[in-house]
């Protein structure tokens, strides 16, 4: 048999398609890899050196580093879906994929079993990281969609596949149970225990689902993915371990210089945690979810970022007490009054952002409304906002659960039993 050129083999077994644009050439590829990696580098020099920059410079070669290393993590999360099929896949990859989410979050958590100021960070960094997935990154979705959509003459709005109940069902019945949080003024053990068997049985229960993804992978995956399977599966293990080792080595020192460089520029140090932190560990990812909604993939990026919701609501904040724990510090994370308006504000938006996806729809102006929302956080003045946006988002939860009443069924049947079209 006469040996295929790399260019003309068929494509791997798995949930990517042949992209239906030609992929970048190999040097291109191998440009962007080196433009990626090369901006983890300083951070890397600098935490190898031992040398500890001024605030302010600290958190931006380290950001730079954390977003690289992110960057380089959803190459290979896609470069891997060549090999790896199913919705199973897609959960286990959108965890990699925030693993620099994680390792910043669970530091200041560790760090806070023996400095108890820090506890306060590890609940910005994780409500910061849930409501700007929510707030910005479903709307950028929809907005590259409806774009897309009017560009090719399609109907607005992305519709999701019916196994994404599956999803919907446990990001619900997570935001419910996270009310425990705001309640107690803690993240106990208990509800630690709660959430990884929760997350543990989400990823059991998605195995079981016959469906698959099959997404187009795009620019450097896309490339990777033609490559001789022995091969791709080595340069892909190889991205893998070299990001994961540049995001564990940046996690500390960007962690401590958000914290020391909101001293030096006047900065609230909660807010510059709860918001620049997430943008570096996210960006990454959103813009790849842009990317498919903008070639009409809608529910591919869509239904990554929900996957990534799961783990982060569930996986990420049971993880924290833990780490805690391990810090030095009790079993249980506390809270205090501003971190309890924080949860509890990003449990309602939750909530709010679950009843709007029951009908497996996402429409425009369901997206609108949480972009408006989440901006109103910032316009509103004095604390009290925090618990005003509450009240909206659960005022607003309940009526149109009201109108949608029927579709509770389905997505209740999704947590155990069966979903439409999906033969176990």
């Amino acid at each position: 048999m006469a040996h295929e050129s790399p260019a003309t083999a068929a494509p791997p077994p798995g949930t990517a398609e042949v992209p239906s644009a030609p992929p970048p050439s190999g040097p291109v590829t191998a440009l962007r890899l080196a433009v990626a990696a090369a901006g983890a580098l300083p951070a890397v020099v600098l935490r190898l050196a031992g040398i500890h920059p001024a605030p302010v410079p600290a958190m931006l070669l380290f950001g730079l580093g954390v977003l690289s290393a992110a960057l380089l993590l959803m190459w290979a999360a896609e470069t891997a879906r060549a090999d790896i099929s199913g919705p199973l896949a897609l959960a286990l990859l959108a965890f990699i994929a925030v693993l620099p989410e994680y390792a910043v979050d669970l530091w200041f958590a560790y760090t806070a079993g023996t400095r108890p100021e820090y506890a306060a960070y590890a609940a910005a960094n994780m409500t910061g990281a849930n409501r700007l997935l929510v707030g910005i990154g479903w709307p950028l979705v929809a907005l590259a969609g409806y774009f897309a959509a009017r560009r090719r003459g399609a109907a607005p709005g992305i519709t999701l596949r019916e196994h994404r109940r599956i999803d919907t069902a446990f990001l619900g019945a997570a935001a419910l149970v996270a009310f425990v949080m705001p309640a107690t003024r803690q993240i106990s053990w208990a509800l630690s225990v709660v959430l990884i068997a929760w997350y543990a049985y989400y990823l059991f229960r998605i195995s079981r689902c016959s469906e698959t993804d099959e997404e187009e992978l795009l620019g450097v995956p896309a490339r990777l993915a033609l490559l001789p399977a022995r091969r791709r599966q080595a340069v892909t293990v190889l991205v893998f371990v070299a990001a994961a080792a540049v995001v564990f080595a940046c996690a500390e020192p960007f962690a401590t210089s958000l914290v020391d460089a909101g001293s030096s520029l006047g900065i609230d140090r909660f807010l510059l945690v709860q918001w620049l932190a997430p943008l570096a560990s996210e960006a990454p990812e959103l813009i790849v979810a842009v990317v498919f909604a903008w070639r009409l993939r809608g529910d591919d990026g869509l239904g990554a970022l929900l996957s990534s919701k799961v783990n982060q609501w569930s996986l990420l904040i049971g993880c924290l007490p833990l780490a805690h724990l391990l810090g030095g510090g009790p079993a249980s994370l506390p809270l205090v009054e501003r971190q309890v308006d924080e949860v509890l504000l990003t449990a309602a938006q939750t909530v709010l952002a679950v009843v709007l996806l029951l009908d497996l729809r996402f429409q425009p102006w369901k997206a609108g409304l949480l972009f408006v929302l989440f901006v109103a956080q910032f316009a509103l003045p004095g604390e009290s906002a925090r618990l005003v946006l509450s009240g909206v988002y659960l005022g607003l939860a309940v009526p149109l659960l009201a109108v949608r009443l029927r579709e509770l069924p389905p997505t209740v049947r999704a947590l155990a039993g069966r979903i439409a079209g999906d033969p176990h």
